[in-house]
């Protein structure tokens, strides 16, 4: 078995497929570890699938993942993520601007008692206004909300001790939020300045449209952590708010009637407390629903609803 698994999701990479594959296998090779690298074609059109036969045909280490289509770099990662059966998953990307030599640095780093090793492109060859600044943006942002302090979420060169992703499923653009799912459930994160070099082949597959898949995933993502297991305090508070508004519409209009003689018709106030009324009684009735599935979800399957770091038992005494 491999003790360490590097996972690379390509698309439309032909011309930069060899030159990374020569690169990394030096890269591990000099680490005098055991490893297996799964590159993950999502999807391209290109002459990817052909050289990525190629090497995996060549070498026994690597394995070669083909989408049917492209189902974008998240898919990409659990696919690697899937089929990793190293004790040290490292993914990174396949455009060649990230750099396999820091692959030692990482572990060096986890040598250290860390869970998770994130890289820091401290010195980024991107396009400075395209690029460069929402991804500052993105990053203060999700270190605000999420309360773990990372420089560069966006780097996909991280490596991760493979049972802090036990259990870890990821849809939309989440693969950069695994550090916040590792620290939220315990683990130890760090960070560290890694190498960043401009990309020669290719085009870039991200835009400023990203930015808004961004902010939108990490909602659901501060959602599911906070009320993933009791969805009543999301949906109860909102309608006892909705409520309480309705309440002070309906005396509002009740006090405009007797003090001032304004009828009901004459205000959109009463319709505005029915409204806000509906709407309380409706949220809160949802979040008991909601709590109905919740339970339903963990117990027909048997999903725990803890994560166990390590069990220590006094052996029992023979005799």
């Amino acid at each position: 078995m491999p003790e360490l698994t590097v996972t690379i999701p390509l698309y439309n990479e032909a011309e930069n497929i060899p030159i990374l594959y020569e690169r990394v296998r030096h890269a591990l090779d000099a680490l005098g570890k055991r490893w297996e690298l799964v590159l993950v074609d999502d999807g391209s059109t290109d002459e990817s699938a052909a050289a990525l036969d190629q090497i995996a045909a060549e070498d026994t280490r690597v394995t070669a993942i083909h989408f049917r289509r492209n189902y974008g770099q998240t898919a990409a990662f659990m696919a690697g993520l899937d089929h990793a059966r190293g004790a040290i998953v490292v993914p990174m990307d396949g455009d060649l601007q990230n750099d396999p030599d820091d692959i030692g640095k990482l572990l060096a780093k986890l040598d250290e008692g860390f869970d998770v090793v994130s890289g820091w492109r401290r010195d980024r060859q991107d396009h400075a206004i395209k690029r460069n600044l929402p991804s500052r943006i993105a990053n203060s942002l999700i270190s605000r909300v999420s309360g773990v302090r990372l420089h560069d979420y966006g780097c996909s060169l991280k490596a991760y001790r493979r049972d802090v992703l036990d259990g870890v499923k990821l849809y939309g653009e989440m693969h950069r939020f695994v550090p916040i799912y590792a620290a939220w459930n315990g683990a130890r994160v760090t960070e560290i300045p890694v190498t960043h070099h401009p990309r020669l082949h290719g085009e870039s597959k991200y835009g400023l449209e990203r930015v808004i898949k961004v902010v939108l995933d990490l909602l659901v993502v501060k959602f599911l952590f906070r009320y993933a297991s009791k969805p009543i305090y999301v949906f109860g508070g909102f309608g006892f708010l909705s409520i309480v508004a309705g309440g002070l519409a309906g005396l509002a209009a009740i006090a405009l009637k007797v003090f001032k003689g304004t009828a009901f018709v004459q205000t959109p106030l009463p319709l505005l407390a029915v409204f806000l009324g509906a709407v309380g009684v409706l949220s809160i009735l949802m979040g008991l629903l909601a709590e109905m599935q919740n339970r339903t979800y963990h117990e027909s399957q048997g999903k725990p609803v803890y994560r166990i770091a390590r069990v220590v038992r006094r052996a029992n005494e023979a005799g």
